[in-house]
């Protein structure tokens, strides 16, 4: 999918002349003269960045960066201003903003930021999909497999998850069997970056594991 460059800004000199310019350079880019405009027509599945100005009526270039970070598919944002101070640029860095540039900026400058904005989306979307791939890949195990793979995260060997889980230790190989059967990963390393992957911490993956419903020792 194509990259997308949205221009945010009440200006509509600004947001012709900018269009131009960015399309000459062989970006996509679509045009908004309001920040509700931008929210309303945006994909959430497409990648790019956000070129804002900061000084809007009604919702500013702020309400769109906080509104943005709360969403699922956040973009980066550049500000593109006319008016700005370093109150508000350490605000907007402080925000998670790309950069932060006047109107005047030349445009190497310009395609820069909106090269490493553009990069910075794609990377953060690759994370969040790797993301959603291992916690549902962690959904779906059962009880036991859960304290199985903390047992494994946490280095602990068979005989101490039989201790920790009330087992036997032949019961706990058949359930780590099982584990790598499921989520076919064999090594620990790579059940360890799994956990990593889904940003599940050690104590989140303690408690899903305490949570685990309790049976008879098995033999």
């Amino acid at each position: 999918m194509v990259a997308v460059v949205h221009l945010v800004d009440d200006d509509e000199l600004f947001l012709r002349s900018m269009t131009r310019r960015l399309r000459s350079h062989g970006y996509l880019v679509l045009a908004h003269d309001s920040v509700a405009s931008f929210l309303a027509n945006r994909d959430p599945h497409a990648p790019g960045c956000v070129l804002a100005d900061l000084q809007m009526p009604k919702l500013d270039g702020f309400d769109l960066q906080e509104t943005l970070a709360k969403s699922d598919n956040p973009l980066p944002v550049v500000f593109v201003t006319g008016k700005g101070d370093i109150p508000a640029t350490v605000r907007a860095m402080r925000g998670g903003a790309e950069d932060f540039l006047t109107k005047r900026v030349q445009t190497p400058e310009l395609v820069d930021a909106i090269e490493r904005a553009i990069a910075r989306d794609l990377k953060e979307r690759e994370t969040r999909g790797r993301q959603t791939e291992a916690r549902r890949k962690i959904s779906r195990l059962s009880d036991r497999e859960i304290q199985m793979l903390l047992g494994i995260v946490k280095g602990m060997q068979n005989r101490e998850m039989a201790e920790a889980y009330a087992m036997s230790e032949r019961t706990v190989k058949f359930h780590r069997t099982q584990l790598t059967r499921r989520l076919d990963i064999t090594a620990a390393v790579d059940l360890t970056r799994l956990v990593q992957d889904a940003g599940i911490t050690l104590e989140e993956l303690t408690r899903m594991a305490a949570n685990a419903r309790p049976g008879p020792r098995q033999a």
